[in-house]
């Protein structure tokens, strides 16, 4: 397939791509910078120049593909709900360039819209439509999509990790710096799922490939990595002391960090693993952060 990946030279973009290219794709890369069209060519993709800003950009890029994969998201958490929106639009545009067609649209969320409930794993099966999560927005438009005839799946993502990044856990490493000490809330027994880039860009291929409307997909390789123990490798890495902080200084402590660090959110990949045969086999969480260099 020829297929259109937004965010292609980002933190997942640029491990699906090659991971697509290794399969015999043929992929369409956008990017909104010089630097990166320079990145695509050198990789083996073909270049479309756009931002998330301007649909039209994003609307052309689509038309010209027989797959999407959506990847980008603006990351400044500052805007969190502002960029959530703009998520919607964006996935809007990609739905109405597909419209009238059986070509897959593949969305990004996260593991916690699958809605775990009393410390239960959340699922793939269940889509939470009272949670809290701004993100929430993306699930949303990609409902609209599916009711309006356009062939859409959503791949949830965990914390997203090698040994240069680990989703909501790298901010984590800046604010021990700040701080000169490595914090968990409480007893830090809550939990977080993870899942290895690899193992990740794998999951991507074989749900486009998959092509089923409606399929949420859940990119878990450890359903739970404690709190406690992320913060302890990250005291090993940074050389300071691992300490608990009370939940009413979470938010003092972390900043905006503070609304997600003390949330219990494990999550599993079984129906995901048994609809697409995926095994995920890269290092664990705490492994990369061992291996993660510090200075």
């Amino acid at each position: 397939m020829r297929i259109f990946i937004t965010g292609a030279t980002g933190f997942i973009g640029s491990a699906v791509l090659p991971e697509l290219l290794k399969a015999g794709h043929q992929v369409i890369g956008m990017t909104r910078s010089d630097e990166g069209a320079q990145a695509l060519v050198a990789a083996g993709a073909e270049v479309h120049s756009g931002t998330l800003e301007d649909l039209e950009s994003i609307r052309s890029g689509a038309a010209k593909a027989d797959a999407v994969i959506h990847t980008a998201f603006d990351h400044d958490f500052s805007k969190f709900v502002e960029n959530c929106e703009k998520d919607r639009r964006v996935i809007g545009a990609l739905g109405s360039a597909l419209k009238g067609s059986d070509r897959p649209l593949l969305i990004t969320s996260g593991t916690g819209m699958g809605g775990g409930k009393h410390g239960q794993p959340a699922t793939e099966d269940v889509f939470d439509t009272s949670h809290p999560n701004p993100r929430i927005a993306s699930e949303l438009a990609g409902i609209e999509l599916l009711d309006a005839g356009v062939n859409v799946s959503v791949m949830r993502l965990p914390q997203v990790h090698n040994t240069v990044k680990q989703g909501l856990i790298s901010p984590l490493v800046e604010i021990a710096r700040e701080k000169g000490v490595s914090a968990y809330v409480g007893e830090g027994r809550n939990r977080l799922p993870a899942g290895h880039l690899n193992d990740v860009a794998q999951l991507y291929r074989l749900a486009i490939e998959n092509k089923e409307p409606g399929a949420r997909y859940n990119a878990v390789g450890e359903e739970g990595v404690e709190a406690r123990a992320i913060a302890e490798a990250l005291a090993r890495g940074l050389k300071l002391p691992a300490v608990s902080v009370s939940p009413e200084r979470a938010v003092e402590h972390f900043g905006w960090m503070g609304m997600f660090v003390g949330m219990d959110m494990p999550a599993s990949s079984a129906q995901t693993r048994a609809k697409l045969g995926w095994h995920p086999n890269g290092p664990k969480l705490i492994a990369d952060l061992d291996a993660m260099r510090y200075l």
